[in-house]
């Protein structure tokens, strides 16, 4: 069937964002003790986007050229500056698991923002619903964070909470600039521009300070080879794929998967703490976006009350 080829590709897309994104987290808590955040993410997307632009050059001349420069840039920034310099500085005092749970409410911010300045269709009942459990959610792991790791303060909350805005913005947006039949190109230029954002970060953070390249140890070395080579060349580059293929809504049920491999990790390898709080708000959370990205689990609920109307033809 001439379709099955881009079925697979998209199915093996999703497979990719769903498994190695929720990995991430964990090999975030692994660089950071020898690599600064924001240092972490400029090696990571300069030597991913380097990789990625020597490969382009080699099959075409202008890889850049027919690209909205100024849009893409854009995205780097929302995407990678925010979206992940936040969540690897964020790590510096969140438990990885934790850090998975804010993450999870993307699809939410996502509604509301394609709500208030993209699309203006307005969330049905089940969508509202799925909101207002998905940020009480988030209220609940915002005010038990004392209890989550003895580092944690209200700048780590609230650097999260940027993040997960860049990334809700920039995946809005990247539906104008994102070129279908470029992705590849796409997402090189926003790795290199991410990785100049979030070296003027780390500059501005005079993260240089403390940092000896040669206490830097292998464990570091090897999750951020990782993350170079899982994290973005491999899903960075799938998730551009998805959204030039697939409804921005649907890309973000990773958002499901992320925080519960996340979670483990975190507790199995790093040994965090999964508190009575942070099963509340995750099961808030994963609710929310669940009654977002699926609004029809309402009627299965016997909740046939808030369930969205069918269409009618």
């Amino acid at each position: 069937m001439p379709d099955r080829p881009a079925t697979s590709a998209i199915l093996l897309a999703f497979a990719a964002i769903y498994v190695i994104w929720g990995t991430t987290f964990l090999g975030n808590a692994l660089v950071l003790p020898s690599i600064p955040p924001f240092f972490t993410g400029a090696v990571r997307f300069f030597i991913a986007g380097t990789l990625m632009y020597a490969w382009l050059r080699a099959r075409e001349p202008r890889p850049f050229q027919g690209l909205n420069l100024a849009g893409t840039a854009l995205c780097g920034v929302l995407l990678i500056g925010f979206g992940n310099g936040f969540v690897l500085w964020s790590q510096t005092g969140l438990p990885s698991g934790i850090t998975a749970l804010f993450i999870a409410v993307l699809p939410v911010l996502t509604v509301l923002f394609d709500w208030a300045f993209f699309s203006r269709r307005r969330p049905n009942a089940a969508a509202a619903l799925g909101v207002t459990l998905g940020l009480a959610g988030v209220l609940v792991l915002s005010l038990n964070t004392h209890g989550l790791s003895g580092r944690v303060r209200p700048i780590h909350v609230l650097a999260v909470v940027a993040a997960e805005v860049g990334w809700a913005w920039g995946t809005l947006l990247q539906r104008r600039y994102a070129p279908a039949d470029r992705v590849a190109n796409y997402t090189c230029l926003q790795m290199l521009v991410g990785c100049a954002f979030n070296l003027l970060l780390g500059l501005a953070g005079r993260e240089w300070i403390g940092f000896v390249p040669s206490h830097v140890t292998l464990q570091s070395l090897l999750a951020l080879l990782y993350l170079i080579v899982f994290g973005s060349l491999i899903a960075f580059n799938c998730y551009a794929f998805l959204v030039a293929h697939v409804p921005a809504q649907k890309i973000t049920t990773y958002a499901l998967v992320n925080p519960v491999i996340a979670l483990a990790l975190g507790a199995l390898v790093l040994g965090e703490r999964i508190t009575a709080p942070a099963l509340v708000a995750a099961v808030l959370v994963l609710l929310g976006v669940a009654l977002v990205l699926f609004p029809g689990t309402l009627g299965r609920l016997g909740l046939r009350a808030f369930a969205p109307a069918p269409a009618e033809n």
